[in-house]
């Protein structure tokens, strides 16, 4: 079965009980972190965390935020992994790169990490933030390419960010105050993908905030959804 939630943070706690409801979890299953993964910066903390997750039964796949050690995370060997590309960490462990498409259990789903730091003025470039977090020119033109290559028919789409047009409606009943324009452009693309193409739901992170919100999409934090049946499992 294939799973998903919200950002981590490095908080290795998420992935087991009664954080996410994993007890009879196997290697057939995949849980899916919608962005701000957060475990691999480089420390050796961050290898304990690592060691601790690919001890685990089940596939961990993550989707980058804007919380993240960039370089670190694109060091890992690059491979193609159920139809689209990513970042092998451990055996388990895979980062879902920008703008692939990946067919799970006869569901696809495409994908698109990165977002803005709304505290970039208290982390430091190099070590604590870099400009990879928003998508380049090319992963954009990427997941268009690989989307018409698809039909314009996926079954999913997951992303960090938001779709622009989901921002403006928090906003509007006074649920998330914060629009920043240099997060704008991605959230334009996202709103653009949502609406040219075919989708069941939209599952995204980042907001920290579990909310179900029109359209089939969904605000993802420490809720835990079964993409096989839609259902709310944490």
């Amino acid at each position: 079965m294939l799973y998903i939630t919200g950002d981590v943070h490095g908080e290795i706690t998420r992935f087991v009980e009664p954080e996410v409801p994993s007890k009879t979890w196997t290697g057939a299953d995949t849980l899916i972190v919608a962005g701000d993964f957060g475990c691999i910066f480089g420390l050796k903390m961050d290898e304990q965390k690592l060691d601790f997750l690919e001890s685990l039964p089940y596939e961990i796949a993550f989707l980058d935020g804007n919380h993240e050690c960039f370089p670190k995370i694109y060091a890992y060997p690059e491979e193609t992994w159920r139809g689209g590309k990513v970042h092998r960490v451990r055996h388990n462990v895979r980062h879902l790169m920008r703008g692939q498409i990946f067919e799970m259990e006869g569901l696809r789903m495409f994908t698109m990490g990165g977002g803005y730091s709304i505290d970039v003025g208290m982390r430091i470039p190099g070590l604590s933030w870099w400009p990879e977090e928003m998508p380049s020119r090319e992963e954009y033109e990427e997941g268009l390419s690989n989307l018409e290559k698809a039909g314009n028919q996926v079954d999913f789409i997951l992303s960090h960010a938001a779709p622009i047009g989901t921002m403006n409606y928090l906003k509007e009943i006074g649920v998330f105050q914060y629009l920043f324009p240099q997060e704008r452009p991605l959230g334009v693309y996202l709103e653009q993908i949502a609406g040219d193409v075919s989708h069941r739901h939209f599952y995204f992170g980042h907001i920290h905030m579990d909310r179900e919100l029109p359209d089939n999409r969904t605000a993802l934090y420490h809720a835990v959804y079964c993409l096989n049946t839609g259902e709310r499992i944490r």
